[in-house]
């Protein structure tokens, strides 16, 4: 009995896991990419201090880009849903005017669906490129439906460390809850962790599609991702680059995304 026990729980666990996948395509990445990418890392750590923009300038500059990059994405959302995707396409994409460290993201609200980018990364930003592809990048989370997975995958991680706690306490004959407890609590962590860069490349994909479709440059955009910044604030608190690691693969993924769109070929799907 105990073993079947075990035996179902991990094929549970993995089988959670095993739908946690992207939704979409992610390029292959070829060495003229990863070359220029890294050759960005480069510029981008060389250039001087940027001087905020004003408030005023930073809304302005956010009202035009969500007028453009909205739609795009409501576009791709529906066709999802066209296809019995359990997603709301009703997202609303704001200014987080209370958040004081330079962050972009994408969350439920009691309304729905909400993209935020704080006002310091608007104030932050050099051009509207950058913007849109932060923005675009955001959407692709929604259209990836992450958040669902990554509970998911939650889930799935403390199944599987659960059930293998259990089973090294019947081993002896005994059951050690604050053992089980434990377990689960480390599955949980491990299980949301596993997928992040998948997700953080199929949300840069998906951004440069809707970036580029909004008639913005996604791989201009993707410089804000580059840049050499501490991942915590002075105060302690995660800023995008620690949201948002920075990584030359990534900037490489929007190249090589970029090279798809000019050659003509639409965002695949997963079989």
């Amino acid at each position: 009995m105990k073993k079947s026990i075990k035996i179902f729980g991990l094929l549970a666990g993995m089988a959670i896991l095993a739908a946690c996948g992207t939704t979409y395509q992610v390029p292959e990445v070829a060495d003229s990419h990863t070359a220029t990418a890294s050759r960005m890392f480069a510029e981008a750590q060389a250039e001087p201090a940027r001087s905020p923009i004003s408030k005023a300038a930073a809304e302005q500059r956010f009202n035009r880009v969500a007028r453009r990059v909205n739609p795009v994405g409501q576009g791709y959302c529906k066709k999802l849903a066209e296809q019995g995707k359990n997603v709301d396409c009703a997202v609303k994409i704001e200014i987080d005017r209370k958040m004081e460290q330079r962050n972009a993201y994408f969350t439920h609200d009691d309304s729905g669906p909400v993209i935020r980018l704080s006002m310091p990364l608007l104030r932050d930003s050099r051009n509207d490129d950058e913007v849109a592809f932060v923005m675009s990048h955001e959407y692709g989370h929604l259209l990836g439906q992450h958040v669902d997975k990554a509970k998911q995958q939650a889930l799935a991680g403390a199944i599987l460390v659960g059930v293998i706690a259990a089973a090294a306490t019947a081993q002896a004959d005994i059951v050690d809850t604050s053992l089980i407890s434990a377990g689960v609590g480390v599955g949980a962590a491990a299980g949301t962790f596993a997928y992040s860069q998948t997700y953080e490349l199929e949300s840069d994909t998906l951004g440069t599609y809707i970036a580029d479709a909004a008639g913005y440059d996604p791989v201009k955009g993707a410089k804000y991702f580059a840049r050499p910044e501490a991942a915590r604030t002075h105060a302690g608190k995660l800023s995008f680059w620690g949201t948002h690691p920075p990584d030359e693969k990534r900037v490489a993924t929007v190249l090589a995304t970029k090279d798809r769109i000019d050659s003509g070929v639409a965002l695949q799907q997963v079989q």
